[in-house]
């Protein structure tokens, strides 16, 4: 019987993560991922073992957010992604959304000065034209002060939802005129927001949970997982460290 080659392109490995990416030495320094991307899960079951209100609780998740980026931007990771607001979080309680919302304004105001000075370019992944009129201006000005910066990219995931980002990448395939045999994976990743950064290398989760909650799930199909018990606002650059250090060891095969 003859054999069939089954193989389509579009059934490869993404380009950043094949058998060119440089393997670690033994004695030399650990194979770093390209593209981070955290579920910062906790801050509430933190604030309660406190004895502190929810608000609290993500106002110190937003604390802990800065020691992780500068620590990230400093090791040479290309590109961070973090989870602070999924569309499924409107379903909370109206007063917990509207601190959430508070504290991102706040935290886009305080740190953007610093992210510039960083060299780090922020970006927002998410449905943006779903948000209040005073968020999207803060968001502008952060995307605009640091549109320029080099050093890295930090994908802040707001108002997001990978399902959500799947169908806004196919709608924008449409607009665009392709066809239904025009349409495979090459069109659909480069109309992903995170269109313009590598592919997904690593996926944390804090909070002791083992799922990723909808969160680039296009992404992550090659990504390596690691969930932690710390939450959220505990998780130091240490604990980064050792999830690093876990990805290292592992061998990444990508269905081969």
């Amino acid at each position: 019987m003859t054999s069939v080659d089954l193989r389509r392109s579009t059934d490869t490995p993404p380009a950043s993560q094949t058998d060119t990416d440089p393997a670690p030495s033994e004695g030399g320094p650990a194979l770093l991922p390209r593209h981070v991307a955290i579920v910062m899960d906790g801050n509430r079951r933190w604030a309660r073992l406190h004895g502190l209100s929810e608000g609290e609780g993500h106002s110190a998740g937003v604390d802990a957010i800065r020691p992780i980026v500068e620590h990230a931007a400093d090791l040479g990771i290309e590109a961070l992604s973090i989870y602070a607001f999924s569309r499924e979080n409107w379903s909370r309680d109206s007063s917990e959304v509207e601190t959430l919302f508070a504290l991102l304004e706040a935290a886009i105001r305080r740190e953007t000065p610093d992210l510039v000075r960083q060299g780090v370019r922020v970006r927002i992944l998410g449905r943006l034209d779903e948000l209040p009129d005073r968020t999207r201006a803060s968001i502008a000005e952060a995307l605009s002060a640091t549109e320029h910066g080099t050093r890295m990219t930090l994908n802040v995931a707001f108002n997001y939802s990978g399902r959500s980002e799947i169908v806004d990448a196919v709608r924008r395939a449409v607009a665009d005129g392709l066809t239904a045999t025009q349409i495979d994976e090459a069109a659909i990743r480069a109309r992903l927001y995170t269109a313009d950064v590598p592919d997904l290398d690593l996926l944390i989760r804090t909070g002791g949970e083992q799922r990723i909650s909808n969160f680039l799930i296009w992404q992550a199909a090659y990504a390596e997982l690691y969930f932690c018990d710390a939450l959220w606002p505990d998780f130091d650059p240490a604990t980064f460290d050792a999830a690093l250090a876990e990805f290292a060891r592992r061998t990444r095969r990508f269905g081969r």
